[in-house]
């Protein structure tokens, strides 16, 4: 079943209000609070993001948790005892995927000065040139001669890493229509105690925090057609949204398709997600990615023992797949609450839905079969759009502009303090709760962020409580 174009979403239980039009929602859409359809959880404590599929079979839940102790046990440095966890390094961000991905939620940025970057990343890359291109096309990006496509800040003994991360931030101040002032902060990334020498002059940088692993398998399930439905590169309807796919190279395929994870969309499948991250954050190989990502430069990490050819078997590989495909969405709270209802209205009123698209239907054929057929509410339509100079880190990734984001789902979103005890959003953790996430729109998003400014002091609650409901 394909979605509805964005602007036809079927909106259920509303009255229209004659002198704009707008829509008005008087209660809840049938099934609206199960977000991730039969596989929804209904565990709304610190463990929420760390639920399996609620359709999981007995069986198949034992699966999940030894996929589940792969995720969150730390690999060790090779050669162990340890055999099928050593491989660690040299060069790594961290020694377990829930550093990252803390108790599978959001991950966050280091606090001013701090140097433990564990949970946020700094991308890589160079300005591509035309004779470039094949690398662009396989890679993404060009790798940063010296360090690569990631700064590594840990490395194993004897192995010098290669750098240390702090930020600082600047401010500026948004203000609303009623004179309400909020404070934007904007990271500033500084390097130091670089460990193979400077860096290219023209290097690009983009930093990243760890998104939460919820639904992950509810979006690979969906439909290409489905995504490209609600695609307008060239903004046909003339609402001022694009919309455009990424196209990324599938490593297991060797050809170039569909991207749908990662903050710009450059990974095709969980599985390929899980492979980089382990190869680029840890520093493990997978039979996708056979050799570690030592560069020329570094001659202690190309020298360095492994920990076995692949390090992360074919078995632990597939046993974290179905771990990430099976991180069970959240239901929603209050969804008949008048409050969250105005919210919902005010967020269509605003034409949020035009790049967080409500509902899709998940595909028949999807990889597990709990996982199909499935009728689920993820707000996003998974798709790049252009958010302005204020959020861009200036770096492309393969068809993604150094502009262009892909629309995150915002599903569970009302439970990252809850899960992670913090409410620092966007892809480097610059917004710190969600009116500074919003006010950082821009580009494609500038309409709707100008709508939202004209909210007065209840609309702009009653927003935040809908929002905090999902």
């Amino acid at each position: 079943m394909s979605p509805l174009p964005r602007r036809l979403f079927p909106l259920l239980a509303l009255a229209l209000v004659a002198c704009d039009q707008q829509p008005r929602f008087t209660a809840a859409e049938p099934g609206e609070a199960r977000s991730g359809g039969a596989a929804t959880s209904r565990v709304f404590d610190h463990n929420a993001f760390s639920m399996p599929s609620a359709n999981l079979s007995p069986s198949r839940r034992l699966d999940f948790s030894v996929g589940n102790s792969f995720f969150r046990n730390p690999w060790v440095t090779a050669p162990a005892t340890t055999t099928a966890r050593d491989g660690l390094g040299p060069l790594f961000n961290t020694n377990a995927c829930q550093n990252c991905h803390i108790k599978d939620g959001r991950g966050h940025p280091p606090e001013p000065d701090a140097i433990n970057a564990v949970s946020m990343l700094v991308r890589l890359s160079l300005p591509a040139s035309a004779e470039q291109a094949r690398i662009v096309e396989r890679l993404g990006v060009v790798p940063e001669p010296t360090y690569g496509t990631q700064l590594q800040d840990m490395a194993n003994p004897g192995v010098p890493p290669e750098g240390k991360v702090r930020l600082r931030y600047t401010t500026h101040t948004e203000t609303f229509a009623d004179g309400h002032a909020v404070e934007l902060r904007r990271p500033e990334l500084q390097l130091s105690q670089l460990g193979y020498g400077p860096l290219h002059p023209d290097t690009l940088f983009s930093l990243r925090i760890a998104p939460p692993m919820i639904g992950l398998g509810l979006l690979e399930a969906i439909s290409e057609a489905d995504i490209l439905a609600n695609a307008d590169p060239d903004d046909a309807n003339g609402d001022g949204i694009a919309g455009r796919p990424n196209r990324v190279w599938d490593d297991a395929l060797q050809k170039t398709v569909l991207g749908r994870f990662g903050w710009k969309a450059g990974q095709p499948t969980v599985n390929q997600q899980n492979a980089h991250a382990f190869a680029s954050d840890m520093g493990l190989t997978t039979s996708l990615l056979p050799s570690d990502q030592c560069t020329e430069a570094q001659r202690e990490c190309r020298a360095a023992p492994h920990g076995g050819e692949p390090e992360v078997s074919d078995n632990i590989l597939a046993t974290v797949l179905f771990y990430s495909r099976n991180l069970a969405v959240p239901a929603r709270r209050n969804v008949d609450d008048q409050q969250v209802l105005e919210g919902k209205s005010l967020f269509f009123q605003a034409g949020c839905q035009g790049c967080h698209t409500p509902q899709f239907t998940t595909a028949s054929d999807a990889a597990e079969p709990e996982l199909a057929n499935q009728v689920i509410r993820p707000y996003t339509d998974l798709l790049l759009h252009d958010m302005g100079e204020g959020l861009a880190d200036g770096r492309p990734e393969f068809l993604a502009s150094g502009r262009q984001w892909r629309t995150p789902a915002l599903w569970g979103i009302g439970l990252t303090e809850t899960v992670n005890g913090h409410t620092q959003f966007l892809h480097d953790g610059r917004a710190r709760n969600l009116l500074e996430a919003i006010l950082w729109h821009g580009g494609e998003a500038q309409a709707a962020k100008d709508r939202v400014l004209r909210f007065n002091a209840d609309e702009r609650a009653a927003l935040l409580a809908f929002l905090n409901s999902l």
